[in-house]
Parts: structure tokens; sequence; C-alpha cells
């Protein structure tokens, strides 16, 4: 019984490692996506910047997914 609520806190953990780093992510793109909306209307040269500045949050769900990776592999020192 204490391995299964082991591996459920474990499980529990990468849930929220990438889950939390996706709502982030989503937070992030729409006000940078809003916001360069508005930049590329003005300016139009802006769309490079555009492109990579909403590409930048990205990272945050890779290195989730990183972490949440990291977190599963645990389950195997489980005793």
């Amino acid at each position: 019984m204490v391995v299964g609520v082991k591996v459920g806190l474990i499980a529990i953990g990468a849930a929220l490692a990438i889950g939390l780093s996706a709502i982030a992510t989503g937070l992030a793109q729409s006000r940078i996506g809003a916001a360069m909306a508005g930049a590329i209307a003005e300016r139009p040269e802006l769309v490079g910047s555009a492109i990579i500045l909403v590409a930048i949050p990205e990272t945050m769900v890779i290195l989730g997914f990183v972490v949440a990776f990291l977190i599963t592999a645990l389950k195997s020192t489980v005793k």
C-alpha cells in the first residue's frame, strides 16, 4: 500500500510539472500575442520579432516535460 501511495505522488508531481507549465505558457502567449498583434498593425516589420517572442514561452512546456520525465524515472527507485 505504501508503495502505491509513493507511485501516486510521483504521478501527481509529474502531472503538476506539465500542467502548470502549460498553463503558464498559455497565459504568456495570450498576452504576448495580443500585444504583438497591435504592434504588427502599426509596424509590419516587427513580424520576425513577434514570431520569436511567441515561440519563447514554449520552452517552458518543454522544460516541464523534461522535469516530468525525470520525476517519473523515480518510479524505478521506489521500494
